[in-house]
């Protein structure tokens, strides 16, 4: 089931990075914001600094998906802009899996285990 969309226009980002919190690590900064939906909405930003855009693509793609395949792990109801670090683009999709976990549980927005 896809609890989340994309977060596009300028404004909604220009939102998240005044109004949010943030935490970083070696990869990527995250920013989030709750935003009274039932669902989430992941906006990823990799400036040039990253790289030409075959690799800042390679990067969007390894975030949107690494989200992707943990998304059940994350609490509703929340826009998230992920900014990419210039030394994530040789980070592989785990260590970008990792890094994104890492920071929601920074955030404090990953649901409990349940074992």
């Amino acid at each position: 089931m896809k609890f989340s969309e994309s977060l596009k226009k300028n404004s909604y980002f220009q939102n998240v990075y005044k109004n949010g919190k943030s935490y970083a690590n070696r990869f990527f900064v995250m920013y989030v914001l709750e935003n009274d939906l039932d669902k989430n909405r992941l906006g990823i930003s990799v400036s040039k600094k990253v790289g030409n855009s075959v690799i800042r693509h390679h990067v969007t793609r390894l975030v949107r998906e690494a989200y992707r395949l943990q998304e059940e792990r994350f609490d509703c109801g929340l826009d998230i802009v992920v900014i990419a670090r210039v030394s994530a683009k040789q980070v592989s999709y785990h260590e970008t899996e990792r890094a994104i976990l890492h920071l929601g549980s920074l955030h404090h927005i990953l649901k409990k285990s349940i074992i």
